[in-house]
């Protein structure tokens, strides 16, 4: 009887490596970060934001645990919000092996496209309990102006 379960549970084993390469390094040799190959980081990895309006400003937040305020770069250039920075693993001396690599360490950053004109000189930006949060008033709508043709 226990032979027979360890057949099952070795078959079930097999079935779920073959549709699924997550969260195998628990029930086989192989190492999750083999996996992980196919999704390497490029040179440069990419910041996670939510942005969304309240009132009369565009809110941008992000995740950056682990980053000083000296480590981040934080640009507006027209309509588009620019955010650089980088994450150090803090880990001093040479790493043996990995068996789980998900975090991204090194440099990163994200451009955001925003969907409304903003006051440029206003853009604020606040860095707490490793949460990003950049507030950009929306500049007032402006219905336009008449202009006159000359001869």
């Amino acid at each position: 009887m226990q032979k027979d379960k360890k057949i099952i549970l070795s078959k079930i084993l097999e079935e779920k490596k073959d549709s699924s390469k997550k969260d195998l390094f628990l029930f086989s040799d192989t190492k999750q970060t083999d996996f992980l190959e196919e999704e390497k980081h490029s040179s440069e990895g990419q910041l996670l934001v939510d942005v969304y309006e309240k009132d009369n400003e565009i809110i941008i937040k992000s995740i950056v645990a682990g980053v000083e305020p000296e480590d981040l770069d934080i640009s507006l250039n027209n309509d588009i919000v620019t955010i650089c920075g980088k994450r150090a693993n803090g880990l001093n001396g040479k790493i043996t092996e990995h068996f789980c690599e998900e975090c991204y360490w090194g440099k990163f950053s994200r451009s955001i496209v925003l969907p409304f004109k903003v006051k440029e000189d206003k853009l604020k930006a606040t860095l707490k309990n490793g949460i990003l949060t950049i507030i950009i008033p929306k500049a007032k709508f402006s219905h336009g102006v008449k202009i006159k043709i000359n001869k």
